[in-house]
C-alpha cells in the first residue's frame, strides 16, 4: 500500500501517540497545541541539532543535520535531527560521494532514557524512511539524551519493526476516521501540555473543538 500526501503522518506524532492516544489526536487531528517547560526545552535542543540543515564530514563520516525524510510505503514524514553516513563495504550509495555507507539516524531528546519505547519507535520511523529513500537496510539506531549527555545505541530488530508497524496502523486508522479517543485521567495528565485543553473528564464529548466552539457561542 502507498499513502498519498494527504494521508501521510508526522513522525513526531509517534511520541505523542505512545504517550497518550488522546493527546496525539488533539494535536494531529483537532490541531490543538499548548507549550509547557518540557516542550520548550525539547524544541530548543532540536533546533540546535538541526542547525539550519547542513552536512559535514568528520574522519570520513558524513553528518547531515535537519534532513527531511519520507516514506510513502509507511505513510510517514519528518525531519531527522542527525543522520550519520559511515563508510562501509556494503551499504547505501550517496549522490556525490564515492563508496558505500551504512546509515544511522540519531534522535536528540532533552531528558533521559524512558521505560517506555516511544523514543526508540520515533528513531525507528526515521530509519524506515531512510531505508526507503536510500534502498538499504539499517541495523542500528542512536538516541542522544541531553540530561545524561549519553548516546544510547539500539539494535533495529524485527521486534521493533513489528511494534512500529502496529503503532502506525493504529495511527492511520484513527486519522482516517478523524476519531479522538476517550481516555481516563492518569498520572501522565499532570505532565501533559494539553491538560487544560484536553478536559479528560468530558470524555463523552467526541470533539474538544466542538466543545470549545459551543462554549464560545454561549
Amino acid at each position: 500500500m502507498m499513502y498519498d500526501d494527504d494521508s501521510i503522518l508526522s513522525i513526531s506524532g509517534i511520541q505523542h501517540f505512545v504517550f497518550c492516544r488522546r493527546q496525539w489526536a488533539l494535536i494531529h487531528i483537532e490541531q490543538l497545541w499548548a507549550e509547557n517547560m518540557f516542550t520548550v526545552s525539547g524544541e530548543i535542543m532540536h533546533k540546535n541539532a538541526h542547525d539550519n540543515s547542513f552536512s559535514e564530514t568528520r574522519n570520513g563520516i558524513v553528518i547531515s543535520r535537519g534532513m527531511q525524510v519520507v516514506s510513502y510505503e509507511a505513510g510517514i514524514y519528518g525531519v531527522c535531527d542527525v543522520v550519520e553516513f559511515i563508510p562501509a563495504d556494503d551499504g547505501a550509495v550517496i549522490y556525490g560521494k564515492e563508496g558505500k555507507y551504512s546509515i544511522i539516524p540519531v534522535e536528540y531528546k532533552h531528558g533521559e532514557p524512558k521505560e517506555t519505547d516511544e523514543d526508540i519507535l520515533q528513531a525507528a520511523a526515521q530509519a524506515i524512511c531512510l531505508e526507503n529513500m536510500f534502498c538499504t537496510r539499517i541495523n542500528e539506531l542512536d538516541i542522544f539524551y541531553g540530561k545524561t549527555k549519553h548516546r544510547l545505541r539500539v539494535e533495529f530488530t524485527n521486534e521493533i519493526r513489528n511494534r512500529l508497524n502496529e503503532i502506525l496502523d493504529e495511527m492511520h486508522s484513527l486519522y482516517k476516521r478523524k476519531y479522538t479517543p476517550k481516555v481516563k485521567q492518569s498520572k501522565k495528565c499532570r505532565a501533559c501540555s494539553l491538560r487544560d485543553l484536553c478536559i479528560p473528564k468530558l470524555t463523552k464529548i467526541k470533539s474538544v473543538n466542538k466543545y470549545m466552539q459551543d462554549m464560545s457561542e454561549e
